[in-house]
């Protein structure tokens, strides 16, 4: 990378919040910035239900592209390090992920920690997902194939447990799931991190390896869980029959390792998988401007994916 890109990237990023204590105005600021300027989409919103056995309802926010190509669903799950973000801040990239993919998106709007933590944002979106899968007709399709699951980031996470889980207990798994940026291990000490880049990225760039120890203290405040297969799919003893998988991971995020370790591992279980790797990229492009060339090569790789067409890149 350009040394002054490379200086510019680390100025920008230099600004650090203390996670545990400020995620409440994070989360503020976070919708602020999504609703300027003025949203454009204001869209019907489903209610479905949770598995956490107390019938609670769980928004699901569907976006409708400008020119519907694909008749696809994207069920999105999105970042936030499973504290922040929701389906109002996570608009403005719901909207341009609809427009550039031509499919609909339903963003899903989980329980958010240390309010609700785990398993319980994982309740939610395992909830929607078997749900739509068992009936497609919900979300107005007719072939249940046609649901692809997304997340990025702790959503990346929270999808590939959600495909885990729907195969383990003898549900109906999508075919297609799209991995952005994803958390898939436990251990983000650059001391004991088994992957290079926590040690490489974990300081300089927009997440942090303290952040992502502060989220996970948050989402999964018993420690001996975090080695959980739900809560760090990378550990999981089985990993066959999972959907054919898009792995995408960023070139300057500490989490860009355990990302294409999980590909790897999905491979070697006997999945198809497709991994590709975004240059010069930073955690969290997805909420990127359209014009943001690591936003483009990101849909440029998705949307081959999504028309079936042959991978520019195999793991091996």
């Amino acid at each position: 990378m350009n040394p002054l890109l490379r200086l510019a990237l680390r100025l920008l990023s230099a600004v650090r919040v203390d996670m545990r204590e400020d995620y409440a105005r994070v989360r503020r600021m976070q919708r602020q910035l999504a609703a300027l300027p003025p949203v454009r989409y204001r869209t019907p919103t489903w209610d479905t239900f949770s598995d956490s056995g107390d019938g609670r309802r769980v928004p699901v926010r569907v976006f409708t592209p400008r020119e519907q190509r694909r008749e696809e669903l994207l069920l999105f799950f999105h970042g936030g390090g499973w504290v922040t973000g929701d389906i109002e801040s996570y608009t403005p990239a719901c909207a341009t992920m609809a427009d550039l993919t031509g499919c609909r998106v339903a963003s899903v709007d989980y329980r958010l920690a240390p309010e609700h933590p785990f398993p319980a944002g994982l309740e939610d979106c395992y909830g929607t997902a078997r749900r739509l899968l068992e009936d497609p007709r919900r979300a107005g399709l007719t072939d249940a194939g046609k649901i692809v699951l997304v997340g990025d980031s702790a959503g990346g996470n929270l999808a590939a447990v959600v495909s885990l889980l729907l195969r383990e207990q003898g549900h109906r798994p999508p075919d297609r799931q799209i991995l952005l940026y994803p958390v898939t291990h436990w251990d983000h000490d650059p001391e004991t991190s088994p992957f290079e880049s926590v040690r490489r990225h974990g300081e300089d760039y927009r997440l942090t390896s303290t952040e992502m120890r502060d989220y996970l203290d948050l989402y999964v405040p018993d420690p001996a869980q975090r080695r959980s297969r739900l809560v760090a799919p990378l550990m999981a003893p089985d990993l066959t029959g999972q959907p054919e998988t898009l792995m995408i991971t960023a070139e300057l995020d500490l989490l860009c390792d355990e990302g294409e370790a999980y590909a790897q591992a999905l491979a070697g279980a006997g999945n198809r998988v497709q991994l590709h790797r975004v240059e010069n990229a930073l955690h969290g492009f997805i909420a990127l401007p359209r014009f943001a060339r690591p936003l483009k090569d990101a849909y440029e790789v998705i949307d081959e994916f999504l028309d079936g067409a042959p991978p520019r890149r195999e793991t091996p």
